[in-house]
């Protein structure tokens, strides 16, 4: 029972606590409010006082789906981390999701509408190069923003993109030199799926290995995208006997390609095959007895032993499960809102040409899973190389680790 004297006493802590607890919201309030929404929007975006707006464009249906699943499951992570730490300019980053379906009109199409009709103030997306071309003109025309995670071929520069994966000089030309010099390899099988990015990828490979290695390209083969018949090629490479198989077979193709090579008896014991196309989100499907004693050429591998690494693998999969593979085009997405974060906040606006000027400043960088990268003025990203060779477990040993190379988007004389 409390008396009148009680009484009186309760009633001032109540209104104490009631006044701290004011303060706090107002304390709060002005840590976490961000500019106001007339400062930071002057295009129109879909940006309030609370919240901004983002899309994210992946294929999560057709024969992609095997490679980009891990891509939208580490961007909606990055976005989460974000918005936990407060947002961006003081709002919450909501996003508005869509589906490329492995179909490159469809990437064009769904483009569009989020930034014409959701205005969305970046896309987060697309895998293949053939996506990332048909969306290429409605950014440009919409003055929209894209974050691509893919490793591509290069010969491309877009004020509208910023290129989160690897071109070309970065893990084509530097895994050869890497594979010539540690393997004593002087022939070369090329094969690739029929798109885009595989015939320019291996175009340029194809020079580099007769010009700056002097090798032999003995046999070029394409698959069309989503084939599962390889009889021919595993025939013709067993004819060749090639040094190395240099490989870049994308999506469900990989699960064939890989099972069929081990049942005509060429394994990762006998034969050296180094692939562009392989992260642990394929791997998955193939399965590490398939893959073992292979290699892959990649940026990033799960088994990356840094505390930073190991840090975000454990948030991938308290979020998405202990199953859930990353590989490098998902570590390379994670990174895209964050770089965008930075830039934003750079420029004090979520503007699209505001926020291109900030990234073409040479000073955003982001202390990223794979290590600390640095957004060049030319919208790519200035990182290393690893050589990962394949366990049966789903998982790469690394063993090679290059140093930081600059981006060149355009080699000369290529």
């Amino acid at each position: 029972m409390i008396n009148k004297t009680d009484s009186k006493v309760w009633r001032s802590v109540r209104a104490a606590i009631q006044g701290l607890t004011l303060s706090s919201v107002l304390i709060a309030s002005a840590v976490y409010a961000g500019p106001p929404t007339a400062e930071v929007n002057t295009t129109g975006l879909a940006v309030t006082d609370d919240t901004v707006t983002v899309g994210i464009l992946h294929s999560l249906t057709g024969t992609m789906a095997i490679s980009e699943t891990g891509a939208q499951e580490a961007e909606k992570l990055a976005i989460e981390q974000i918005n936990a730490q407060g947002g961006v300019l003081g709002r919450q980053i909501k996003f508005i999701q869509e589906d490329g379906a492995s179909d490159w009109p469809t990437f064009a199409e769904k483009a569009k509408k989020l930034l014409e009709e959701n205005h969305v103030a970046a896309i987060f997306g697309c895998w293949t190069s053939a996506s990332r071309k048909a969306v290429l003109p409605v950014l440009e025309r919409d003055n929209g923003l894209l974050y691509y995670p893919t490793f591509y071929e290069g010969l491309e520069q877009s004020k509208n993109v910023v290129y989160t994966g690897q071109e070309a000089t970065q893990q084509v030309f530097a895994g050869l030199d890497w594979v010539a010099k540690n393997k004593n390899a002087k022939t070369f099988y090329l094969i690739g799926s029929d798109y885009i990015w595989p015939r320019t990828t291996m175009k340029l490979a194809r020079k580099y290995i007769e010009t700056v290695l002097h090798g032999k390209v003995v046999g070029e083969e394409y698959a069309a995208l989503g084939s599962t018949q390889f009889g021919s090629t595993i025939n013709k490479i067993r004819l060749k006997k090639p040094d190395v198989i240099y490989a870049a077979v994308v999506g469900g193709s990989n699960v064939a390609w890989f099972k069929q090579l081990k049942a005509a008896g060429i394994n990762g014991s006998k034969q050296t095959l180094l692939t562009l196309s392989v992260t642990e989100d394929e791997a998955q499907g193939i399965g590490g007895e398939n893959l073992k004693g292979f290699y892959s050429a990649m940026k990033y591998f799960q088994s990356l032993d840094t505390p930073e690494n190991k840090a975000f693998v454990a948030a991938f999969k308290k979020r998405w499960g202990a199953d859930a593979p990353i590989g490098d085009v998902t570590q390379a997405a994670y990174e895209g809102p964050w770089l965008w974060k930075a830039a934003v906040e750079k420029a004090g606006s979520f503007d699209t040409d505001k926020v291109v000027k900030a990234e073409e400043s040479g000073t955003i960088t982001f202390n990223a899973p794979e290590g600390m990268v640095y957004l060049e003025p030319n919208h790519h990203l200035k990182t290393r190389l690893r050589i990962g060779e394949w366990r049966d477990d789903g998982q790469a040993d690394i063993v090679y680790t290059s140093p930081y190379i600059m981006p060149n988007p355009f080699p000369k004389g290529y």
